[in-house]
């Protein structure tokens, strides 16, 4: 009973994706600010002709206490809303600002609920069918407001539409049915254009994080890509501070063309992979790994790493020692690497490529003179593409 009751509500309000939930929130704090200040205005607005339209045989509590505590409360939405501009700043404030809306509009709908069924019950005949009239009319506005948050629109409509619509429907009266009715399909087709309409939402929000996704990664490795590394770089640089440098290093693989001679490129495509594996498990959480183009490798370590800028170079070649099998064949990988620390060896991004790459060149020309020239010595390495 419990996992069949679980799964009706999750299928009544379905998780949003953890992959844009922070994104969802503050787009949908934001869609809410700017309609809730029309919204509550109007019903603030609405006000006086509630209480002149209202049944003089009715309880004054109810007359006039009820619309005017209602009044009090669009009110002072209003004014909060006018003050509080920065709901939307983060995705901790969006969510505290939706929650704040749910419970906020859940409690109006009680109030012009309970006003509308009151004044129903003792309102003469001919004036009763005003009562729902109204309340239709401002509920499904509400519903509408709160298209983006599921839960709340839910609550107005429980809240808000159905206790009238069973006392309409209880009524006897053929006109009171005909209006149970007509609330029934109007809330229905609405509910069924808010889910619609938010499942479209999330929709076009996922692939929307998916196309940055691609733009920020490397097809073939799942790394970062070149792009992305550069924004990394850039807000770390924004955010450091000089007593905890952080370390960028290049490294490039030896001798990688002869594998694709050899065994072909679908080979070194998975030996590149194996070598993006390593890299980023050597690295651990507090690194990444980029692929720059080619065989050609970055790593940024933030200033939280444990791993150091002197040891940087041996831990990394440490963990591509072992030999890889792939697609059946044991392949030796052999690679240079050149390390920067901000902000002594540079203090803007590019100066630290530029002193990265300057060592990374001195350690292959060193091997160079040692072992003779490396199969991929290339003059400028800044031009290879991905």
């Amino acid at each position: 009973m419990q996992s069949a009751i679980r799964q009706f509500l999750q299928r009544l309000i379905p998780p949003i994706p953890e992959a844009v939930r922070d994104e969802f929130a503050i787009l949908s704090a934001t869609r809410l600010q700017a309609q809730s200040r029309a919204l509550f205005l109007a019903m603030f607005l609405t006000i006086p002709f509630v209480l002149y339209a209202s049944s003089s045989g009715a309880d004054p509590q109810i007359r006039y206490g009820i619309p005017l505590a209602m009044a009090g409360c669009c009110l002072l939405g209003f004014i909060s809303l006018i003050k509080d501009r920065n709901a939307s700043g983060s995705p901790d404030l969006a969510r505290k600002f939706i929650a704040e809306s749910t419970f906020f509009s859940a409690a109006i709908c009680v109030l012009v609920s309970v006003w509308c069924v009151l004044s129903w019950v003792n309102a003469p005949a001919e004036l009763r069918l005003f009562y729902p009239f109204t309340l239709a009319m401002g509920s499904l506005t509400t519903i509408y407001t709160l298209a983006t948050i599921r839960l709340a629109a839910i609550l107005n409509i429980i809240i808000g539409i159905v206790p009238i619509t069973i006392i309409l429907l209880m009524s006897g009266d053929p006109i009171g049915w005909s209006a149970a009715g007509s609330l029934i399909m109007v809330t229905t087709f609405l509910f069924r254009l808010i889910t619609s309409q938010n499942d479209q939402f999330i929709n076009l929000l996922m692939l929307r994080h998916e196309m940055r996704d691609l733009a920020h990664t490397d097809p073939l490795t799942n790394l970062f890509n070149r792009r992305a590394l550069a924004e990394h770089l850039e807000r770390q640089i924004a955010t450091g501070v000089e007593q905890r440098g952080f370390t960028v290093a290049l490294i490039d693989l030896d001798g990688f063309k002869p594998v694709n001679d050899q065994y072909g490129h679908s080979v070194g495509d998975q030996l590149l992979i194996e070598v993006a594996r390593r890299l980023q498990h050597a690295c651990g959480e507090n690194g990444i790994v980029a692929r720059m183009g080619g065989d050609e490798f970055a790593i940024l370590l933030s200033p939280e790493s444990t791993i150091s800028s002197s040891a940087c170079a041996d831990h990394m070649l440490a963990a591509l020692v072992p030999p890889c099998d792939v697609g059946g064949h044991v392949i030796r990988v052999r690679a240079s690497i050149g390390i920067a620390t901000w902000p002594i060896d540079g203090e803007t991004a590019e100066s630290l490529f530029e002193a990265a790459d300057r060592q990374l060149y001195a350690v292959k020309n060193y091997a160079a003179r040692v072992q003779g020239p490396a199969p991929e010595h290339r003059k400028n390495r800044r031009s290879k593409s991905g």
